[in-house]
């Protein structure tokens, strides 16, 4: 290239840059592709979806249980955005309703397996000798189990009603915090602060409270915030199956059960309860994700 072709194609005094150039396009991917865009996302719909299960009422454009025969099978319109079912109710203020069964049963289920599991983790890797063995077969015993199955028959011993799910679902997921608590209780009881706080006196209980637990607390805390969209499928998938609780409202899980008789007729009836719980747990884990980097957790 010549001097003069250099002149005219490079600005005075400065290199030209070889290389691809930085189009909008890229720039605006660059800027979906931020995590923080994600977030926002997350927040807005787990927003809505507690705002529905607080105050249904305010949102849903009348009752779930309200039977119309004239609008049965009706698809999505104005009057019913997102249709109706087989007896004219209207999906969408059943979706609304649903929504308070659907969360309770992914938070409480995971407060359960956390105090639940925490508990026999720390005492298991505290104690150690004879009540960690004990302890930790039991909870090998409930591995060798998929989670799901293990609610499946403790839901189906119990009985289809909420509380029994929720007990299920509790259960199922216990090992998985067991096991985290132990290990983190192991590890931190052999560092050596602790070790001078035993050798200075402290009562056990206060190592355990006031040392030991906070510090083994954060593993255990990201594996709940990502353990409640699990309890949530978890919870729609025994209803689909008929294990979650009768009468009344209909669950979003046995809206997937109703509308699986219906896909070639009235598709909506499944289609929109089953995008509502993915919309949901895509953004309970995308908050979990979240939690897990800002703790500094190791996956």
């Amino acid at each position: 290239m010549s001097l003069a072709t250099e002149t005219k194609t490079s600005p005075p005094g400065r290199p030209r840059l070889w290389g691809p150039r930085t189009t909008p396009r890229r720039g605006i991917w660059r800027h979906i592709s931020n995590k923080r865009v994600f977030i926002v996302l997350a927040i807005a719909v787990l927003g809505v979806a507690i705002a529905w299960a607080l105050f249904p009422s305010f949102f849903s454009p009348g009752s779930p249980l309200e039977l119309r025969p004239e609008q049965a099978l009706d698809g999505p319109s104005t009057e019913n955005p997102l249709g109706t079912d087989q007896f004219g109710r209207s999906l969408l203020a059943q979706i609304i309703y649903g929504s308070r069964s659907a969360l309770m049963i992914g938070i409480l289920s995971v407060v359960g397996a956390f105090v639940l599991g925490g508990l026999i983790g720390l005492l298991a890797g505290f104690l150690g000798g004879v009540v960690d063995t004990i302890l930790m077969r039991i909870i090998d015993v409930l591995l060798c189990f998929p989670g799901i199955l293990l609610a499946l028959v403790i839901a189906a011993a119990l009985g289809p009603t909420l509380q029994n799910l929720i007990i299920a679902i509790a259960i199922g997921q216990t090992p998985d915090f067991a096991r985290v608590m132990r290990g983190q209780v192991l590890a931190i009881r052999s560092r050596l602060f602790i070790e001078a706080v035993t050798a200075s006196g402290v009562r056990s209980s206060r190592i355990v409270f006031r040392h030991i637990l906070p510090n083994a607390l954060a593993p255990v805390t990201v594996i709940a915030a990502l353990g409640v969209g699990s309890a949530i499928v978890s919870g729609a998938t025994l209803s689909f199956l008929g294990l979650g609780p009768q009468g009344g409202v209909p669950d979003w899980g046995r809206l997937l059960s109703v509308g699986q008789d219906y896909l070639a007729t009235a598709w909506w009836i499944s289609t929109f309860p089953g995008l509502v719980i993915t919309m949901v747990v895509i953004a309970v884990n995308i908050l979990g994700d979240a939690l897990r980097d800002k703790m500094d957790v190791e996956s």
